[in-house]
C-alpha cells in the first residue's frame, strides 16, 4: 500500500467521556469548525477506535495528531513533538489505555505504507483531570485549545498546506449528541451524578467490603 491518500491527515484521539482525555477530539473538533483547510487535508475524530484507524494513517502523506499524553510537564502544559520522536514519546509516557495502541498503529501503518509518513507531529497537552467520567475539560485544557490550534496552523503552513480562518459555518466531524457543545451543556454535575463515587460509600467499602 502507498501513501495515495490525503497530503495530510489531522487527527483527534482520546476519550471525551473522561475530562481531560477529550482533549484530542476537542481540538479536531474545533480545527474543523474553525478552520477552512485545502482539498488535500483531512481532519477526522479517532476516539479511541484504535486499529480501525490503521489505512486512514497508512494513505497519509504526513500525520498531525492532537493528544493527551505525558510529557512530564506541569498539569496544563502543551508540547509539541516531531518526527521520530512521537511514536517514542507515546510508547514510554502514556496517560491511558488508547496511547499504546496509538504507537502500534503508527508502526504498523509504517510497515503498511512502505515506510514512515513524510511528517509526523504530535500536539499534546498534560492532562489535570481524567478521573471524571463523564466530565468536559478542565478549564486549564479549555484554555489550551485556542494554542493547540494555532500551532497547527504552524505545522500545517510549513507543510505547504497553510490552514485559513473560517468565515463560513463550519465543518461538523462529531456525532451530534457529543459535540462540546451539546455534551457541555447536557450533562449533570458532578454532585448529581456522583461521577467520583459516592462518599459514604466508597468510606464503608475501605473498612469492610463485606459490610456494604
Amino acid at each position: 500500500m502507498s501513501r495515495s491518500g490525503p497530503d495530510a491527515l489531522v487527527l483527534g484521539v482520546g476519550n471525551v467521556l473522561w475530562a481531560d482525555e477529550g482533549f484530542g477530539v476537542r481540538c479536531a473538533e474545533a480545527f474543523a469548525s474553525e478552520y477552512d483547510v485545502p482539498d488535500t487535508v483531512t481532519i477526522m475524530d479517532g476516539g479511541t477506535q484504535g486499529l480501525a484507524l490503521i489505512n486512514d494513517m497508512a494513505a497519509a502523506k504526513r500525520l498531525l495528531i492532537f493528544d493527551a499524553v505525558d510529557a512530564g510537564l506541569p498539569p496544563g502544559s502543551l508540547t509539541v513533538v516531531r518526527g521520530d520522536d512521537v511514536p517514542r514519546f507515546v510508547a514510554a509516557k502514556k496517560v491511558s489505555l488508547h496511547q499504546t495502541s496509538m504507537m502500534e498503529i503508527i508502526a504498523l501503518a509504517e510497515l503498511m505504507a512502505g515506510g514512515p509518513a513524510d511528517k509526523i507531529t504530535l500536539i499534546g497537552f498534560q492532562p489535570v483531570d481524567m478521573e471524571d467520567y463523564g466530565g468536559g475539560l478542565t478549564p486549564e485544557a479549555s484554555a489550551q485549545v485556542p494554542k493547540a490550534l494555532f500551532a497547527a496552523v504552524q505545522e500545517l503552513t510549513l507543510w505547504g498546506l497553510a490552514p485559513k480562518r473560517s468565515l463560513t459555518a463550519m465543518v461538523d466531524i462529531m456525532p451530534t449528541g457529543i459535540t462540546r457543545q451539546t455534551y457541555e451543556e447536557g450533562r449533570p454535575s458532578a454532585e448529581e451524578a456522583y461521577r467520583y463515587g459516592d462518599d459514604r460509600v466508597i468510606a464503608q467499602l475501605s473498612k469492610s467490603p463485606e459490610s456494604v
